[in-house]
């Protein structure tokens, strides 16, 4: 077994490597930018490279400075991670002419399929089922229009080497198909140094379920099951879970028999998987081999118990599998929530900056349920803009799905996570989504059922109630403390009022309490409800009992109440006397400044190129101007018919959020 491995990358891919690493008694060796010089797996490791800027191709996919690494610190093996080198064959090459093993599958697979249109010629030789679509690399904007016909819309405009959506554009007419084209070849050239595109058909209502499968050198071969991946957002995953709630048995089987089988046609050894899309009647089709571990790779282990890690490492020493096919059962359900610095409030925008509170649930795992966070961040922690924006993969487990879906829910409520937007609330909303726990969705869901964005989510009238009562309860021990801290006590408390009214979203409530030192029964719309907490004013997490159901809210000060945050609903919820709110009601809206006469940027990034020049006049859906941040190109477009005004910004030019990028009359 290896005594040092070098893991090329960063994040909490590395963090993760790391601990199994350390399981196995392994020591290891972190690779740096100047950017994460104090990230988390840096701190991790036994030991630490600097290896050069920030960008990840001046640093983390220079071949030439990984290699002088591995040099400098002796270590006998290289975990690539996913992304950065993970699938590139000259990497492999390198580290074969250097002697060190390379902890995933040989460079013959890596070429055959990490390459899409390779994979699939190969794939339609192995008669496996495959999307119809250009096999050919396409040179030009007009000959993407002209197969994009061929084909017929809607079609995928896809990067060869790419993964992670990035260098991937859906084009449903011409221009869309003129201006995928563009976008998908920079994104390419960026993030993989290799602009090739090439064209498939877009499968209309289907579902992304994968195969992961786990071969050795000595000719074993095994399929670890499926995971649904189906809701996504811009072609990338946002949520997964193991097994499918869709598959059945047969069709299961089917699909991991072919798997393993594409995998042992081309030599494979490692963790791989095999992505397939899925239509309503259950027929599958290969899209993809990924020839590297997957970044939901948490929910395999969850339903195996086997660490993926783990096995690529022994695989990569020469060790066999330690298990067949018939002893690779499901054990319950899991559920990974990707999050991502990214404002879903903006259209899901990059936010970058400083976490400024960032307190996981906590870690666990039993016979009944199991919480794990896979992160490579802490608090007081910078999110970059130049890397990928996941901070964390939220992961649970319980023995079916319904308990684990409500694991996942309570996790999320109890994550702490400030100083940058996120998509936290958006991952809450998506668990009560009824489409989503019935299982029936597709990877059009986010498409379908938030045409217009993440506006937040409203709540019904049962939980409006627990959190008016809740409220009420907390004021109350608020007032008290305040009464004390003021000095305006006697010997006894002095009395807090029973009757309030309590406002949140749009809807005030007549309140009365009968609280006692251990609760207080909250009587609200002629119900009554018991509520108990050991909560203490100033603490952001209040972790609640209401009638007996928990309820964890994220808790903030605001006049005359709190600002409180709960499944995706952001809420301002008021707390006053009766009095009060008689005399609150009164008072006028105060309005948000009108921003309608210009472009604002709406994340902080560099402005690549501007589309439009001051007196043009512009329509409706227009592109104005691209905008890059965190390896992905944004084009912002015009809102309405309007003539530009100025220009305040030009390409090259880095802007923060809601800086002023333009002006129309």
């Amino acid at each position: 077994m290896f005594k040092k491995i070098l893991i090329a990358n960063r994040g909490e891919i590395a963090c993760r490597v790391i601990k199994t690493a350390r399981k196995m008694g392994i020591q290891t060796v972190a690779i740096y930018s100047d950017a994460d010089r104090n990230a988390l797996h840096v701190k991790m490791a036994d030991e630490a490279v600097h290896i050069g800027p920030p960008p990840a191709n001046q640093s983390y996919i220079v071949i030439d400075k990984v290699m002088e690494a591995i040099k400098q610190t002796g270590a006998e093996a290289v975990h690539p991670g996913y992304g950065f080198l993970s699938e590139n064959p000259k990497f492999a090459d390198a580290l074969e002419a250097a002697g060190v093993a390379f902890i995933g599958p040989p460079k013959g697979a890596i070429e055959s399929m990490g390459d899409k249109i390779t994979s699939k010629k190969i794939a339609q030789d192995a008669n496996v089922s495959t999307v119809p679509g250009y096999m050919g690399l396409i040179e030009d904007a007009e000959e993407a229009v002209k197969i994009s016909n061929q084909v017929g819309y809607p079609v995928m405009i896809k990067a060869s080497a790419g993964g992670g959506g990035k260098g991937m554009r859906i084009a449903w007419n011409d221009n869309e198909a003129r201006e995928g084209f563009q976008s998908s070849k920079n994104e390419a050239a960026n993030s993989f140094g290799d602009d090739r595109i090439f064209i498939e058909k877009f499968v209309t209502q289907p579902r992304h379920i994968e195969i992961q499968v786990l071969a050795d050198s000595h000719g074993n071969a095994v399929y670890l099951h499926e995971r649904e991946c189906s809701i996504q957002r811009r072609n990338q995953k946002v949520i997964e879970e193991a097994p499918s709630p869709f598959l059945d048995e047969a069709t299961r089987k089917a699909m991991g028999e072919q798997s393993v089988a594409l995998a042992q046609a081309v030599g494979y050894a490692s963790a791989g998987t095999v992505e397939f899309i899925v239509d309503g009647d259950r027929n599958f089709y290969f899209l993809e081999m990924n020839t590297r571990l997957q970044v939901e790779h948490p929910v395999t282990e969850l339903i195996t118990g086997i660490d993926l890690v783990e096995q690529m490492i022994r695989v990569a020493a020469g060790e066999k599998l330690p298990f067949a096919q018939d002893d690779l059962k499901i054990n319950g359900w899991a559920m990974e929530s990707r999050l991502y610095a990214e404002d879903p409030y903006r259209n899901f925008l990059p936010s970058i900056g400083r976490l400024t509170r960032y307190r996981p649930p906590a870690e666990e795992a039993t016979a009944a349920r199991a919480v794990r966070n896979d992160t490579g961040v802490f608090e007081g922690g910078e999110i970059s803009m130049y890397y990928d924006p996941m901070i964390a993969k939220l992961c649970t487990w319980a023995p079916d799905r319904a308990t684990a879906i409500e694991e996942m829910r309570l996790a999320l409520d109890g994550f702490e996570l400030e100083g940058i937007g996120h998509n936290l609330p958006f991952l809450a909303a998506v668990y009560d989504h009824e489409k989503f726990t019935s299982g029936n969705m597709t990877t059009a869901f986010i498409e379908e059922e938030y045409p217009d964005g993440f506006e937040g989510v409203t709540l019904d009238e049962d939980a409006c109630e627990r959190i008016a009562a809740a409220a009420a309860a907390m004021h109350r021990v608020a007032e008290i403390r305040r009464t004390r801290i003021s000095g305006r006590m006697d010997n006894h408390e002095r009395h807090v009022g029973e009757d309030w009214v309590v406002k949140l979203q749009g809807h005030a409530h007549d309140v009365k309490i009968n609280a006692e030192k251990t609760g207080a029964d909250v009587t609200i719309n002629g119900k009554t409800l018991r509520v108990e907490s050991d909560w203490t004013p100033g603490d952001p997490l209040a972790r609640l009992s209401v009638d007996g159901a928990p309820l964890v809210l994220k808790i903030g000060k605001i006049s005359g109440g709190f600002r409180v945050r709960y499944r995706g609903a952001d809420l301002k919820v008021h707390v006053r006397t009766p009095r009060q709110a008689e005399l609150a009601a009164l008072m006028p809206e105060k309005l948000p400044p009108d921003t309608s006469k210009y472009l604002l940027c709406p994340m902080p990034g560099l402005i690549v190129k501007v589309d439009v020049a001051e007196g043009d006049e512009v329509q409706e859906g227009q592109a104005l101007c691209t905008v890059e941040a965190m390896k992905m190109e944004n084009i912002l477009r015009a809102e309405k018919k309007g003539t530009v005004k100025a220009i305040k910004a030009s390409a090259g030019d880095s802007l923060a959020v809601d800086e002023v990028i333009m002006e129309f009359e």
